[in-house]
């Protein structure tokens, strides 16, 4: 099922919207009504796991290590990471509150796009969009690049080109994609479970290595806290370079955490989304807190940050040398271990690039279907699947090609560098949003009651998280203004890929105000109602097959939800 495409722009008249023929006959591409609807395929369990697989990756099991010791003389400190995280993971819990109160109201096919093209401005809807898109398009190849430099820890790129498995990996994930939303949900639950499992089993590892359990029997306990200590200097030995130190954790907690709001993009294929989405968000914030926060704290008991060996490991091209869990498992002198991890982390990064793609693929047609993109990407074959956005997307993803080059990489690295930053001026931007959704509903006197799910703390939780997002997006590069000893004296290479972002996101929201003269959404204007009596139906005619079904299968998933469900 689908959502009727009548009234998903706020910027036509709600009962005089133009067809999607005529729209994609501006276009130059005829497009039938029926072949631009998504497909509600996408269950609780998939919602849940996708949300959670896309935050948990290889920002937790490889960051941390450059979180714990930085590329330089001068290393961080594990009472930083875990204060960071734990800060950082909060905020983020308030992002995808707000995030969760508007796509349970109104699950909309367009996603970000919809929410703040309706509620806030159509221009902010045009620049998170396409910032998103390019984002993914971008953290897609990659991936790609990161699974080919893993092989290498076994195969040495001298012997098999990175090329050849930057192909094999983009050919499956675009399989995988094009297969449809079904197939790719419950191959993305699996992978994230496994994900989890990986997780939890080192959590214990270095639970019991904390311990003496290891074959050393060295009982660690909080050594490394006391001597070198908690906390140290960064940049300079001084109080200010105890704060340096203090606040790079907190960017890197800041990335470790980006992509928990993709959840946001999946509701319009998911099954019964005011049910689902809520669930995802609570149990979201609840695992990853627990798998950051726990692992950060015990990798920080078991590697202190002066260690030689974690200092060579994020100098290192594998993925498994830079993981402070492999530093950890070599000082405690298990074999073979590190191979194993190397495998899991594998697994890891193909998992990140498989959603990143489906994450891409569904911006552009969101962006398509608010008319902000050519009308070709909102297209879908009989299955429900957006070919035309995979097939952008997937062409774009080439770019992994370029580290194949040792002279692209440089720039490959910059683009990189550049469109990080989108991910934190999303947060930023769905923060906003849910300022003014709130607004629009006060002043069209919405009731909390109506709402299938509530931002605990309203639009005073999006202000608290709103102030310390533009404050880590305008210093997450504050070194570039130090006096670094790796530098010597300002970097303006590093300062334009790290900041660019910013005026090229105020350029697409201005740009886009200038050339089609558009204005802010009136908050008694805003449109909360348009395709919401389509989605209440699909919901009730959701619920009550369900509710034929449960006679027949009384017990239903007992095993799996009295047991698995609360870890996965």
């Amino acid at each position: 099922m689908g959502y009727a495409e009548e009234g998903l722009s706020s910027e036509l008249p709600v009962k005089h919207e133009m067809s999607n023929d005529v729209k994609a006959a501006e276009e130059g591409v005829i497009t039938e009504e029926h072949h631009v609807e998504l497909q509600r395929a996408l269950k609780s369990r998939h919602i849940t796991m996708i949300a959670i697989g896309g935050a948990i990756g290889t920002g937790l099991i490889i960051g941390t290590g450059g979180a714990l010791a930085k590329d330089c003389t001068d290393s961080l400190q594990p009472g930083a990471i875990l204060i960071s995280y734990s800060f950082v993971g909060f905020i983020v819990y308030l992002v995808m509150c707000g995030l969760g109160e508007m796509a349970t109201w109104l699950p909309m096919p367009s996603g970000f796009t919809g929410y703040a093209v309706r509620f806030c401005d159509p221009a902010l809807g045009f620049a998170i969009g396409w910032t998103y898109w390019f984002k993914y398009i971008i953290v897609t190849p990659n991936q790609l690049t990161a699974g080919a430099l893993v092989i290498s820890f076994w195969i040495d790129t001298t012997r098999v080109n990175a090329g050849v498995w930057i192909t094999v990996f983009l050919v499956l994930i675009v399989c995988i994609n094009y297969f449809g939303v079904r197939f790719f949900g419950e191959f993305e639950f699996w992978l994230s479970s496994f994900k989890v499992v990986v997780i939890v089993g080192l959590i214990l590892l270095s639970f019991i290595l904390m311990l003496g359990g290891g074959p050393d029997h060295d009982r660690k306990g909080f050594r490394y806290w006391k001597s070198p200590g908690a906390f140290n200097w960064y940049i300079e030995e001084s109080a200010a370079g105890r704060f340096y130190a203090f606040w790079a954790t907190m960017v890197s907690a800041t990335f470790a955490y980006l992509g928990t709001e993709l959840v946001g993009v999946t509701v319009g294929e998911a099954q019964n989304p005011r049910k689902t989405i809520p669930r995802a968000i609570k149990l979201t914030f609840y695992r990853i807190l627990f798998f950051y926060v726990i692992s950060v704290l015990l990798v920080g008991t078991l590697v202190p940050y002066n260690s030689p060996k974690l200092i060579f490991a994020t100098k290192q091209s594998s993925s498994a040398a830079a993981s402070p869990f492999v530093v950890a498992i070599e000082l405690a002198g298990i074999p073979v271990l590190p191979h194993i991890l190397n495998a899991c982390i594998l697994l890891f990064v193909f998992s990140a690039a498989n959603s990143d793609l489906y994450i891409a693929t569904r911006t552009i047609y969101g962006l398509a279907r608010e008319g902000k993109a050519p009308a070709i990407f909102a297209r879908t074959d009989r299955r429900g699947v957006p070919i035309y956005a995979l097939a952008i997307s997937a062409t774009i993803a080439c770019l992994a090609y370029m580290n194949v080059s040792s002279d692209s990489k440089t720039v490959f690295a910059y683009f990189v560098d550049l469109v990080t930053i989108f991910g934190l001026l999303t947060w930023i931007s769905l923060l906003v949003t849910h300022i003014h959704f709130v607004r629009a509903r006060k002043a069209q006197h919405v009731p909390d009651a109506d709402l299938a799910y509530r931002a605990p703390f309203g639009a005073a939780g999006s202000y608290f998280a709103l102030v310390f997002c533009c404050i880590i997006a305008l210093t997450k590069s504050y070194d570039v203004f130090t006096h670094n000893p790796k530098w010597g004296r300002f970097n303006y290479k590093t300062f334009i890929t790290a900041y660019l972002g910013i005026p090229l996101y105020l350029m697409l929201i201005f740009g886009y105000k200038l050339v089609t003269r558009c204005k802010g959404v009136d908050p008694a204007e805003a449109d909360l109602w348009s395709g919401k009596e389509e989605i209440d139906r699909e919901e009730a005619e959701f619920l009550a097959r369900k509710a034929m079904e449960e006679p027949h299968n009384p017990r239903g998933n007992w095993f799996y939800n009295t047991f698995v469900a609360w870890l996965f």
